[in-house]
């Protein structure tokens, strides 16, 4: 489920329910704005437009401000000049930390804690990554290393990142139009084509790291009383139907990854450029893994609807830029199938642990949104056909499943 930000902006909501329409009429050209706005409002886990319009105005000024001298901290150990202004939080905490945006005199920059980062990093080789990706083109905040050097410092007892602030639109929703679809598979291809060495897979997306059964999980949470239990039981078939994906079958070389380019990290900049964030998770990956990964991120709708034109797309991009695709099958999609599954888990231990009532409302909302809106395998072997449709520009490897 998207999570609105602490201080959100209607006028932000209204240019993503424009950028949704367009990927929404890919697939049916009488798709309105309306729809498109119901659709983005469902993605935020409320019911109606209206619903996420009330919550917007709810919210307004509720951004929480730092400490001053934590700022000047962040400020003087990441040599960023003089604070100018408060450091306000930009969203509420996610499974890494929590992002902020502080303004000094030398510009505005965007800390953001970076405590349950996994696998754990010291953020040296992902910085690398993020360098050598801005060399090749891709459009990114730029990493900042601190005065020492480093990219990450603890301080006041947390990991602390900095990003220099991109000027940027919204974060995108899917489903997404095939023209910002091609560049998205180009984008992918720069970064496997730079073929960055990978100290193996990511276990994030290729190990099960939850421990007991999905009946048992929806047990336990319908013991505890938890609102979403019902949505988690009916959802155990799939959830198990999902664990099969890709178990059994050889896995490919592994490079350096961005490893969560999903819609959610990417924005429109001057000139409707990707500008690509969230670069913490980068890791290890066969590029058909991670391939595949983005047609289940861009090219399917919250419903399971294939954007047949978006998924194609994005194949043709990667093609464009790398020459050829790897070999694509729904063994393919394992890495997207396992860490959901991991995400799952996750999310379902975090709700359980809620108290308070914001937080144990907006833990119902995820889980709620999360275990309705599952794919399956037939959801990735809809978008794995639609994308490979063009039998005669395919490449003879590209096997489907």
């Amino acid at each position: 489920m998207k999570t609105l930000p602490d201080n959100p902006d209607l006028g932000h909501l209204r240019r993503q329910a424009k950028d949704l329409l367009a990927g929404l009429r890919d697939a049916d050209p009488q798709v309105t704005l309306a729809d498109a706005q119901t659709s983005l409002a469902a993605q935020y886990g409320f019911r109606t437009w209206a619903d996420l319009k009330a919550e917007v105005d709810r919210r307004q000024g509720q951004a929480d401000v730092a400490d001053p001298a934590l700022a000047r901290q962040i400020a003087d150990r990441f040599g960023l000049g003089e604070v100018t202004g408060p450091m306000r939080s930009l969203a509420r905490p996610d499974e890494m930390g929590r992002r902020w945006s502080l303004e000094t005199d030398r510009g505005r920059w965007s800390p953001r804690t970076v405590d349950d980062v996994f696998p754990a990093t010291d953020g040296a080789e992902n910085t690398r990554f993020q360098e050598a990706a801005a060399r090749a083109g891709v459009v990114l905040p730029a990493p900042v290393r601190s005065r020492s050097g480093a990219s990450v410092e603890s301080i006041e007892g947390n990991r602390w990142r900095v990003h220099e602030w991109r000027h940027s639109g919204p974060p995108l929703a899917a489903p997404v139009s095939a023209t910002i679809t091609y560049a998205v598979g180009g984008t992918l291809a720069l970064l496997h084509g730079l073929r960055l060495p990978a100290n193996g897979v990511c276990p994030w997306s290729s190990v099960p790291l939850w421990t007991v059964s999905w009946a048992r999980l929806a047990d336990t949470a319908a013991a505890k009383g938890a609102g979403w239990a019902a949505a988690l039981a009916a959802a155990v078939p799939v959830l198990s139907e999902l664990e099969t994906v890709g178990q059994g079958a050889a896995v490919p070389e592994p490079v350096l990854c961005h490893n969560n380019l999903s819609p959610g990290n990417v924005r429109l900049g001057a000139g409707d450029c990707l500008i690509v964030t969230g670069w913490e998770h980068a890791a290890g990956l066969p590029p058909a893994w991670e391939l595949c990964t983005a047609l289940a991120s861009w090219a399917v709708d919250p419903r399971g609807g294939v954007n047949a034109a978006g998924a194609r797309a994005l194949v043709d991009g990667y093609r464009a830029r790398a020459g050829a695709l790897p070999p694509l099958s729904v063994d393919s999609f394992r890495g997207a199938a396992t860490g959901l599954l991991n995400y799952v888990a996750g999310q379902a231990g975090a709700a359980l642990a809620a108290h308070g009532e914001q937080d144990e409302r907006h833990a119902d909302r995820t889980m709620r949104h999360l275990l309705t809106h599952l794919p399956s395998r037939t959801t990735y072997q809809r978008v794995l056909d639609a994308a490979l449709t063009a039998d005669e520009t395919a490449p003879a490897g590209a096997a489907r499943g």
